[in-house]
């Protein structure tokens, strides 16, 4: 695992974006893990300047996003297949067929969750995988739970969850109580992951994610196992992992 600290938001941004380029250069048919929220934005906002003025090329890629709300129609405003369309697909060459999003209304949940996972196999599976992680160390929708859930499923969100998407629309009321969601074993199959966090408020998450012992009840924890890990944060983000990268930097000058 490598743990990356970025100055500030900007600077993690241009670094996550620089990490998924150079994915593409030297693989241009790679499959792409995506994840949608607030961290990723920027990143996909640089790799559209990429694209637009360095010709990055997503033209032999493919493409799978983490999660989709229940209960939400493609074009809604707030659901991830309008978000993903708005802020990177419209802007670069990713061939349509090639972006995969779960459906937000599926008219057959196991038979979607199924479907979803069997084709990011027949895809040959994801080279790399970007992750958010939420302020319980949710990655995906993979919510705190009693064990980890293995492959694409529906999720009951947190309280914890909800309130802190509810700034992304109009009122509390109105965000799903439900999504589907990768699951970890889909997660863990990525041969590499890229883990974002940018903000004081995720330092918690991290800490724990990271130092704490590998457990459901901190779904990311489970990265600690993955052979190829890229965390990448800011400062605000990494603010109480530092003493325990300084005390293992001091340890390796013993």
């Amino acid at each position: 695992m490598r743990i990356l600290i970025a100055d500030d938001y900007a600077d993690l941004s241009s670094r996550a974006a620089r990490i998924m380029a150079g994915q593409l250069y030297l693989k241009p048919n790679s499959v792409l893990g995506l994840a949608t929220g607030s961290t990723p934005l920027q990143m996909y906002q640089e790799l559209v300047r990429l694209h637009k003025e360095v010709g990055l090329d997503f033209s032999e890629a493919t493409s799978f996003n983490l999660d989709e709300y229940l209960g939400l129609a493609p074009d809604d405003a707030n659901s991830y297949h309008y978000y993903m369309h708005q802020h990177f697909f419209s802007h670069i060459n990713l061939p349509q067929k090639n972006i995969h999003i779960p459906c937000g209304r599926p008219a057959d949940i196991e038979k979607e969750c199924l479907d979803y996972d069997r084709l990011i196999w027949q895809s040959g599976g994801i080279d790399i995988q970007v992750l958010g992680i939420g302020t319980n160390a949710h990655i995906g929708f993979n919510e705190p739970d009693i064990k980890f859930e293995a492959t694409t499923h529906k999720v009951k969100l947190d309280e914890e969850t909800i309130e802190a998407n509810a700034r992304f629309f109009a009122a509390i009321e109105e965000v799903p109580r439900f999504a589907i969601s990768m699951g970890m074993k889909t997660i863990m199959h990525a041969k590499k992951v890229l883990l974002l966090a940018s903000g004081e408020n995720k330092a918690d998450a991290i800490y724990n994610t990271l130092y704490g012992g590998i457990t459901p009840e901190v779904p990311a924890s489970i990265l600690q196992l993955h052979q190829d890990v890229i965390v990448l944060l800011d400062a605000a983000a990494a603010s109480k992992i530092r003493r325990c990268l300084d005390d293992n930097n001091q340890n390796l000058r013993s």
